[in-house]
C-alpha cells in the first residue's frame, strides 16, 4: 500500500502527546498539588504510544503482537488514565483511591486477557489495526465499560466545570478550557466509530485534532492560573485533559 499524506498523521499526534507529556510532567514536579497531574502525563503518554503503533502498522505493515500492543495502550489506558487524574482533583481521596484500586486490577487482568487470547489470523489487515484480531471476542467487551468510565469522568467532568466556571465572569477562561477539553475527547470518539466503519483515516484526524484542543484546554486554564491572585490558587483545578480513547 502507497500511503498518504494522511497516514503519516498519527506519527504526528504522537510526536504533540510527547510535548504535551512533558509539559504535564514539569507542571507535575513544580505544582506538587497531588496525583492528579502525574496521571494526566501518564495518559498522554499511552495516548502518544497507542498512535505510534497505529502510524506503525499503517505505513510499515501489521502483526499479531503489534495489534496486541495498540490494543491495551488505545482501547485500554487511552483515556483510563486520563480519568483517575480527574477522579483524584475532583472527588475525596480516599474514593479515588478506591477507584484507582478496582480499575487498575480491571486494567491489568483486561491486558492480560488481550495478550492470551488466540488470534484470528483472518482477521489480520497488512496495514490497519483492528480488535477483531482477538479470537476470545468477550474480551473486547471488558473494554466498553471502561471507555464508559472514562468518559463519564472526562467529558463529563469538563462539561460540569465549564458550565460551573461560565456563571463566573473572573473564571470565563476556565470555562472556555473546559469547553476546548470536553470537545476533544469526544473526537477520538467519533473518529472510531468511523474506523469501524472502514474509514480509518477518519481516527486519525479525530485523535490530532482532539489532542490539539485538549491542550488548547490546558494550555488556557494554565494560563489563566499564572494570572490568578493568590487566593485563586486555592481554588480547584480543572477537570483533567480527557481523550477517550475509541472504543475498538
Amino acid at each position: 500500500m502507497e500511503p498518504a499524506p494522511i497516514h503519516y498523521l498519527p506519527l504526528g499526534t504522537t510526536v504533540v502527546s510527547a510535548v504535551f507529556c512533558g509539559v504535564l510532567i514539569r507542571a507535575a514536579l513544580t505544582r506538587r498539588s497531588g496525583p492528579h497531574l502525574a496521571w494526566w502525563a501518564f495518559g498522554i503518554a499511552c495516548y502518544g504510544l497507542g498512535t505510534a503503533i497505529e502510524g506503525w502498522i499503517t505505513l510499515a505493515g501489521n502483526t499479531v503482537a503489534l495489534t496486541k500492543a495498540w490494543y491495551v495502550a488505545g482501547a485500554l489506558l487511552g483515556g483510563y488514565p486520563l480519568a483517575q487524574g480527574t477522579a483524584y482533583l475532583l472527588l475525596k481521596r480516599r474514593t479515588a483511591n478506591v477507584l484507582t484500586a478496582v480499575t487498575v486490577a480491571w486494567v491489568a487482568v483486561a491486558a492480560a486477557l488481550v495478550v492470551a487470547s488466540p488470534v484470528n489470523a483472518a482477521a489480520l489487515e497488512a496495514h490497519r489495526p483492528s480488535g477483531d484480531v482477538l479470537s476470545w471476542t468477550w474480551v473486547r467487551a471488558l473494554t466498553p465499560l471502561l471507555n464508559g468510565y472514562a468518559a463519564v469522568l472526562l467529558i463529563g467532568g469538563a462539561i460540569v466545570s465549564a458550565r460551573r466556571y461560565a456563571r463566573i465572569a473572573s473564571q470565563r477562561a476556565r470555562a472556555v478550557g473546559n469547553s476546548l477539553i470536553a470537545a476533544g475527547a469526544i473526537l477520538p470518539g467519533i473518529g472510531g466509530g468511523f474506523a469501524k466503519a472502514g474509514h480509518v483515516e477518519v481516527l486519525y484526524v479525530g485523535e490530532f485534532l482532539g489532542l490539539l484542543l485538549i491542550w488548547a484546554g490546558y494550555h488556557a486554564i494554565a494560563s489563566r492560573r499564572t494570572r490568578a491572585a493568590p487566593a485563586d490558587f486555592a481554588a480547584v483545578e480543572t477537570p483533567a485533559p480527557a481523550a477517550a480513547a475509541a472504543i475498538k
